[in-house]
């Protein structure tokens, strides 16, 4: 049985015409935690676009979660989402709906029916990132990290193999961006395999990992004191 997660080949990344990155070779395996950087434009979104097939792959080979990117179906890319928790820098939640009904939300729409199934994993999933209090909170109740650990939370609610976090604290002040990335760093320790796109190079000093790097339409490691 492999350990790989994701496997790129390869890789030319467009962006419509533009390449945007180009012979990308990447692999990783269960329970990693890895950190995308390079400059804003230097292809960080259109990677994490790519993995969760929002953009098209043409050129090379790619498999992520058990899905071939190159011949996956339209039909198929819900359910290679529903092994992917997608964490992103705006939140995403549904504003004129409290947290319990955001989360329902995600779960009905991936195909849950059990009430009393769904209501136990939502205080499971908030419980992980410390709110199972404020389930029935508005999001506008909530401060802009609260409001990021639920989407971390709402992340989890399918049990995904890998978690693709981009710029999830691009919207916070630095204190609240290590609170956010020690809950991260938390669930990637329980097994999770985690892949965040950042500009914020501080974290990477305060919570070093693997990390690779965005520049001139390559990705390549880097280590850590070099960033």
């Amino acid at each position: 049985m492999s350990n790989s997660v994701l496997s790129l080949r390869d890789v030319t990344i467009y962006q419509e015409e533009k390449v945007i990155l180009s012979e990308v070779n990447l692999e990783v395996n269960h329970g990693e935690f890895i950190y995308i950087i390079g400059k804003t434009g230097s292809g960080k979104s259109s990677l994490m676009k790519t993995l969760y097939a929002d953009l098209p792959l043409t050129t090379g080979e790619g498999t992520i979660v058990s899905y071939d990117l190159k011949k996956i179906k339209e039909d198929d890319i819900p359910y290679l989402r529903r092994k992917i928790g997608i964490v992103f820098q705006d939140f995403k939640l549904l504003p004129d709906r409290s947290i319990k009904e955001n989360m329902l939300f995600v779960l009905k729409a991936t195909g849950w029916t059990s009430e009393p199934e769904m209501l136990d994993k939502i205080d499971e999933v908030l419980d992980k990132v410390d709110l199972k209090s404020i389930a029935s909170k508005m999001p506008h109740q909530l401060s802009g990290g609260e409001q990021q650990r639920v989407a971390i939370a709402r992340a989890l609610l399918n049990d995904p193999e890998l978690i693709l976090a981009d710029e999830p604290t691009g919207n916070l002040d630095p204190q609240t961006s290590v609170e956010v990335l020690d809950v991260l760093r938390k669930i990637n320790a329980n097994g999770k395999t985690i892949i965040m796109a950042t500009h914020d190079y501080a974290l990477l000093m305060k919570f070093p990992s693997k990390t690779l790097k965005c520049e001139d339409q390559k990705i390549f490691e880097v280590v850590q004191k070099s960033v």
